[in-house]
C-alpha cells in the first residue's frame, strides 16, 4: 500500500528564514493546487493556515511571480477561491492561471468576491457556460477595444483588450455592435503607448457614444430639472459586503453605483474593522446622490474564508433610522434617548475589545502565560460581560420608553414561568432562612415570548430576593382579574421605606443576588416599560409591588387554589 505523504513532510519543517517561506510557499502552492492532496482534514487545514501564514511574509508580487511559473500545477477551486482574497495582483495570477474544470468554474465563481470575479473577464479560454455566468452577474470587461488598422499592438498583449481605470457606470456598459466601429480614433503608432493617446481615445469612447445615444428615449439624461413622470420609491435600506478594510464591494442593484467604493468611515465602526468586531446599531451620515444621501443605520457581521479563518470583510444591511410619532413629551425625550443609545454604541468597542484581549490571554491563544495573569484575564472578561450586558439594558430600557422597540410575539403560561422562578429563588433565600410564601390560582397565557416574559418575571422577583433581610418572609400571589393576569409581590423592609421605588439606587451587598448592575430603580422600570410594551403595568401599591398583563383570549381557566411556602 502506498500513500501520499508529501503535504505533511512539508508541514513537519518550519520555515526559519525569508528563504525558507519563499521555498515552503512555493511547496504548498504546488501541494494544494492538486485536485487532491490528502484526505486528512486536520491535516489540510493546517495547510491552509501554513500558506496564509507564509503569505503574510512574502511580498504580493513576488507571491504573484510563484503563481505564474509555468510549472505550477493549479487544478483546485479551493486554491482559486482562497487566494481570491489576497491582494490584487496575487487575485489575478491565481485567476489568470488556474485551470479548472467547467463544472468547478461553474461553482467557484459565485462564491468569488466582486473585485475577484473582473478578473476573469480577461481570460477568453473559459467555458461558454461559465462566459454566460459572469454575464448574469453583471460582470463586463473593463477595457476598451483596440481600434482596427491602428498599428502596432501594445507591447506583450497582442489582440488584446487594453484595462483602463474606468468607473462603474462605464465599466458595466456594453457596447453595441455598430458603436464599436466608432467608438474610439485610431492613433497613430508611435502614440500608442503615451498618456496623452490614452486620454485621447478615453474621451472619444465617450463622445461617440454620446452621439450614438442622442435619440434614444431609454439612453441617461443629465439633471437639468425635469421631474420624472414616476418618481422611484425612496430607498429605506438595503444589503451590501465590505472588504478587509471597510470599503463598500456589493450592494443590491438599487443602490449599487451610489455606494460601491463608500467606506464605513465612523471612529465606531473604524474600530470595529481593525478589531474584526461586529458592527451593531451603528450610526452614520452619507452625503451623496437624493436617494441614499441622510442619516442611516448599520448592522454588519464580520466574514471569514473558508477553511483558512482569514478575515474577508464584512456582510450587513443599511436601514434608515426609525420615525417616531407621538405626543410632544415623546418628540422631547427621543432626542436625548438617541444621544444616549449612540454613547452606549461608542461605548461597546472598547469594551468587546477589552473583553477579547482578556480571553486571548486567558485561553492563551498567542502562547503560554503565567497562572496568576491567567486569573486576572478571567476577571477582567467577566467584568467586561457584566459591562456589556448593562450596555445592553440600558440600551433596552431607551427603546422602550421612546417606542423604538417592540417586543417579540408570542405566548407564555404565566403559572409556568412565575412558579419556576419562585421555586428557583426559594433555594438561594433559604440560606438566609428567609423565602416566599407563594399563593396562585390558574390564570392562563400571556401575549409574551417566553424569554420576554422569564426576563420580567425574573427582574421583579430578583430585585425583591436581593433585598429581603435574615428571617424575612414575603407574600408571592398570582391570580386573575377580568382579562388581566396580576403578580403581586409584598416589598422587603429595606424597599418598603424608598419614598420612590423606581428611583431608587440602592445595590445588593456585593455577591448577594441581583438582577442587575444598576441597582433596584432601574431593574424595575426596564420590568415596567415590558409590562407597558405589552399593555400592562408594574406599579407600587402601599407595600405591594404589582403586575398586570392582558391575557390572550381563550386562555381562561378553571381558579384552583395552591399554594408553595
Amino acid at each position: 500500500m502506498q500513500f501520499d505523504d508529501r503535504l505533511a513532510t512539508v508541514l513537519r519543517h518550519r520555515a526559519a528564514g525569508e528563504t525558507a517561506a519563499r521555498t515552503q510557499f512555493r511547496q504548498l502552492l504546488d501541494l494544494l493546487g492538486s485536485r487532491r492532496v490528502s484526505d486528512d482534514k486536520s491535516l489540510l487545514a493546517a495547510a491552509w493556515l501554513r500558506l496564509a501564514a507564509l503569505g503574510e511574509m512574502i511580498p504580493a508580487t513576488e507571491r504573484a511571480g510563484m503563481l505564474r511559473e509555468p510549472g505550477l500545477r493549479f487544478r483546485n477551486p479551493e486554491l482559486a477561491y482562497h487566494l481570491a482574497e489576497d491582494e490584487p495582483e496575487v487575485a489575478a495570477a491565481a485567476l489568470a492561471h488556474a485551470r479548472l474544470a467547467e463544472d468547478d468554474w461553474n461553482a467557484l465563481v459565485p462564491r468569488l468576491p466582486i473585485r475577484a470575479r473582473g478578473f476573469l473577464r480577461l481570460r477568453r479560454d473559459l467555458p461558454p457556460s461559465t462566459q454566460e455566468l459572469l454575464e448574469r452577474l453583471g460582470i463586463h470587461d473593463r477595457g476598451l477595444p483596440m481600434p482596427d488598422g491602428s498599428g502596432a499592438e501594445p507591447q506583450g498583449a497582442p489582440n488584446a483588450e487594453l484595462p483602463i481605470p474606468a468607473n462603474d457606470s462605464i465599466a458595466t456598459a456594453e457596447l453595441e455592435p455598430e458603436d464599436e466601429a466608432q467608438a474610439v480614433e485610431p492613433l497613430a503608432a508611435e502614440d500608442e503607448g503615451s498618456i496623452g493617446a490614452l486620454v485621447r481615445r478615453i474621451e472619444s469612447f465617450r463622445k461617440a457614444r454620446a452621439e450614438s445615444h442622442a435619440d434614444r428615449s431609454d439612453a441617461p439624461r443629465l439633471p437639468l430639472g425635469e421631474k420624472p413622470a414616476h418618481a422611484p420609491p425612496p430607498v429605506t435600506g438595503f444589503g451590501f459586503t465590505a472588504d478587509t478594510e471597510g470599503r463598500i464591494v456589493w450592494a443590491d442593484r438599487a443602490v449599487a453605483p451610489m455606494v460601491i467604493g463608500a467606506r464605513l468611515s465612523t471612529d465606531t465602526m473604524r474600530r470595529a474593522v481593525l478589531l474584526r468586531q461586529p458592527i451593531r446599531m451603528a450610526a452614520i451620515d452619507i452625503a451623496g446622490a437624493p436617494g441614499i444621501e441622510g442619516s442611516w443605520i448599520v448592522d454588519a457581521m464580520p466574514r471569514f474564508a473558508r477553511p483558512s479563518g482569514q478575515f474577508s470583510g464584512y456582510a450587513g444591511k443599511f436601514r434608515r433610522p426609525p420615525h417616531r410619532t407621538g405626543n410632544p413629551p415623546d418628540t422631547e425625550i427621543a432626542p436625548e434617548a438617541d444621544r444616549l443609545r449612540q454613547l452606549l454604541h461608542e461605548l461597546r468597542t472598547p469594551a468587546n475589545a477589552i473583553q477579547g484581549f482578556a480571553e486571548v490571554i486567558q485561553q492563551q491563544v498567542f502562547g503560554p502565560a503565567p497562572h496568576e495573569y491567567r486569573a486576572l484575564a478571567a476577571s477582567i472578561a467577566g467584568d467586561g460581560a457584566r459591562i456589556l450586558a448593562g450596555f445592553d439594558e440600558i440600551d433596552r430600557l431607551a427603546r422602550l420608553e421612546t417606542g423604538a422597540l417592540e417586543l417579540d410575539e408570542g405566548a407564555s403560561d404565566v403559572n409556568t414561568v412565575v412558579g419556576a422562578m419562585v421555586g428557583q429563588l426559594q433555594a438561594v433565600l433559604a440560606a438566609r432562612t428567609a423565602g416566599f410564601d407563594f399563593l396562585s390560582e390558574t390564570v392562563g397565557s400571556v401575549p409574551m415570548a417566553p424569554t420576554d416574559c422569564e426576563g420580567l418575571t425574573w427582574r421583579v422577583l430578583a430585585t425583591i430576593a436581593g433585598a429581603v433581610g435574615a428571617g424575612e418572609q414575603l407574600r408571592v400571589e398570582l391570580s386573575r382579574h377580568g382579562n388581566y393576569a396580576k403578580f403581586a409581590c409584598e416589598l422587603p423592609a429595606s424597599l418598603a421605606g424608598e419614598d420612590d421605588l423606581f428611583e431608587t439606587s440602592g445595590k445588593a451587598p456585593g455577591g448577594t443576588l441581583r438582577a442587575g448592575m444598576f441597582g433596584a430603580g432601574f431593574s424595575l422600570r426596564l420590568a415596567r416599560a415590558e409590562a407597558q410594551a405589552v399593555g400592562g403595568n408594574l406599579s407600587r401599591v402601599e407595600d405591594w409591588l404589582i403586575v398586570t398583563l392582558p391575557l390572550l383570549t381563550g386562555s381562561a381557566g378553571e381558579p384552583s387554589q395552591n399554594s408553595a411556602a
